[in-house]
Formats: structure tokens, C-alpha cells, sequence
């Protein structure tokens, strides 16, 4: 364990004398462990907030608008070269930091952050279906679970409120591939979805307490979520859709308007030091792609079925990308008609 001063925070007191004691983080809601950022005020004397968002869209609204006031941002993976296009984010070099060694190579040479020039690993993981099998005893291992639902979970489905993930999940259902412009497709796919809407029972986030206490049976959710509510409700499951589920990564990047760049960039390297990137998984459930994480990650999550994905069904994962301007609008039209 390191810690000595790290290389940025050593250039930061070089550069302006008595370094600034804050940094404000904007990640997704109830993703974020309190140790870990207690231990980084500890080490550093940098206080630390944190302000939620509910989707990729949300984010991005707010930070293009301006006036933010924050240093840090959390984007899935397909919404990164959005961000970095539009000019939203610093190339704070993590590649060049102390701790980057301990990125796990798969997750180096990625096609959304090349070399890692703005961006280090959150974590990363699955988006598919929850089901409680008290309910239902039927194949959960389909996105027929919301798009055409059984008679048995109707009026209890919670749809995740994130377009990227359900498009791609519709889409997928109807056999297409996400990003696809094909209209016959997306015809199935709009109708489907206002369709199967009129048996959910909302488009919410942050839901694992309602899914524990049952007021919900079913819908489409993250991974690490359902392993949570699975913690507390021995019912709940995790299923990965055969007609396809979605493989994401979750990053930690510096904005380009932040006031507190050193401070985020000290935070960047130290999540990847293995220690305090097992905090995070440990917290949230879901994996984080720093090598020697593992020896410090609770052994459950070793064998969790929300983690392990079954071998019939690994090839079934697709890594959703950002999509062309003009598919992207059809996508919005679509996501605008179910918002109705």
C-alpha cells in the first residue's frame, strides 16, 4: 500500500504552492462506496462530494449545459467518445500515472479510450433481467421477461431508465444488432416497446429496496444491483437474455472545466491501486478490471451467478458502442414515443 504522496499530487504543490481540498464527484446514484472515499480524504485531507445522476443522459445534459461545478464524471463506455467529441473532457493521461500498471490489460487498448489517455476503469459488467422466482418459474434467461411479459409479472416490471442499454436489448430481442439503422427493425422494436409498457409498472432507478421488499417481480436492471437485492432477498435472480444482454464498462474521467484537476487526477490514480478498486466492487458488486483486486474482494462474489456468467451464454454478451449521429436520432425518437 502507497501512501507517500503520489507523482500528480507531488506536481500539483510544485506547480501552486498549497494544493485546493476538495473534489466534487458525479457518478451514477448509490455507486459509490463511503469507505473508499473516506479513506481518500484520510490519505490526501481532500473533501470529497458527491452528486448523483440516474442515466448516461442525464449526465451528459447537465455537464453540456455548464455551471456544473464538477471535477469528475463516470460514463458507460459507448457514451465516452460522445464526451470526448464534444470537447467535455481533460486527456489527464492516466496512462502516465504511478498505479496504471495494475489495469488489467484487456482494458488498456479499448476502442472507446485508446491507451487510456482520459479515462480509468469503475467497473464493469452485465445489463439483463431480474426476475423474483417466488413469482415466476419460467425462463428468465430472455428479454421476452419485459418485452413480452408473463401474464404472472404484468404490473410489476420496472424498466432501468437508460436508453442505450434497453435499445440495445429490444433490438436484440428482435434479432437485429445494436446500433442498427434498419427501419424494419426499429419498426418492431418502437412498437414493442410502447407495446410491452403497458404492463410495466415504471421506468425508475434505484430500486433494489422495492425489489427486496417485492413491490417489484421483474424488469431489466444491472448485474451488481441484482446481486445486491439478491443479498437481501433470497428470490430475486439475475438472468442473461439469449437473444442477447449487454457487456458495459463504467470509467472515471476528468472534465475539462473541472476547478480541481490535480485533486481528480490523484483520484484516478488511486483507484487503480488493487486495495481501493476491490473497495468499489465490494460496495456495488460488479467487477472493476484492476488486476490483484481479487485477493481483497469479498468471496462471494467469487461464485455469484450475477457475476458469473453461464459458459451457454457468454458468447451471447455484446459490447454496446456509440452510434452514429443519424442512428442515434432514430434511437431518441424511439426512446421520446415510450416516454410517452
Amino acid at each position: 500500500m502507497k501512501h507517500a504522496l503520489t507523482a500528480v499530487s507531488a506536481l500539483a504543490l510544485m506547480a501552486g504552492g498549497a494544493m485546493a481540498k476538495e473534489l466534487n464527484i458525479y457518478n451514477w446514484g448509490n455507486y459509490t462506496n463511503p469507505e473508499l472515499i473516506e479513506k481518500f480524504e484520510a490519505e490526501t485531507g481532500i473533501d470529497v462530494t458527491i452528486t448523483d445522476y440516474d442515466s448516461n443522459d442525464t449526465a451528459l445534459a447537465k455537464v453540456k449545459a455548464g455551471g456544473h461545478g464538477f471535477d469528475i464524471v463516470v460514463p458507460s463506455h459507448s457514451y465516452i467518445p460522445i464526451w470526448i467529441s464534444e470537447g467535455l473532457l481533460l486527456e489527464s493521461r492516466p496512462d502516465q500515472m504511478e498505479n496504471f500498471g495494475n489495469v488489467d490489460p484487456v482494458w488498456v487498448d479499448v476502442a472507446w479510450d485508446p491507451g487510456r489517455h482520459y479515462t480509468v476503469p469503475w467497473q464493469w459488467g452485465t445489463t439483463g433481467v431480474v426476475v423474483n422466482t417466488k413469482y415466476y418459474d419460467g425462463d428468465i434467461n430472455t428479454s421476452a421477461i419485459f418485452m413480452d411479459p408473463p401474464e404472472e409479472l404484468k404490473g410489476k416490471i420496472n424498466v432501468v431508465p437508460e436508453m442505450g442499454d434497453v435499445m440495445a436489448l429490444a433490438i436484440m430481442y428482435y434479432g437485429g444488432t445494436p446500433c442498427t439503422g434498419d427501419r424494419e427493425i426499429l419498426k418492431k422494436v418502437r412498437d414493442g416497446l410502447v407495446e410491452a409498457k403497458k404492463s410495466w409498472l415504471g421506468m425508475d432507478y434505484g430500486n433494489l429496496e422495492k425489489f427486496a421488499k417485492e413491490d417489484l417481480w421483474a424488469g431489466v436492471n444491472w448485474n451488481g444491483s441484482t446481486f445486491r437485492m439478491r443479498l437481501q432477498n433470497e428470490n430475486v435472480a439475475y438472468g442473461y437474455p439469449k437473444e442477447g444482454y449487454v457487456v458495459w464498462m463504467d470509467s472515471v474521467a476528468v472534465l475539462a472545466d473541472a476547478r480541481n484537476v490535480e485533486e481528480a487526477k490523484m483520484f484516478q490514480n488511486f483507484i487503480m491501486e488493487p486495495e481501493n478498486a476491490a473497495l468499489i466492487s465490494s460496495f456495488a458488486r460488479y467487477a472493476n478490471g484492476i488486476l490483484g483486486s481479487d485477493p481483497y474482494m469479498p468471496d462471494d462474489m467469487k461464485t455469484a451467478p450475477e457475476i458469473v456468467i453461464p459458459a451457454e451464454l457468454k458468447d451471447k454478451g455484446v459490447f454496446n458502442q456509440a452510434c452514429p449521429p443519424d442512428v442515434q436520432q432514430l434511437y431518441t425518437r424511439i426512446w421520446t414515443d415510450l416516454q410517452k
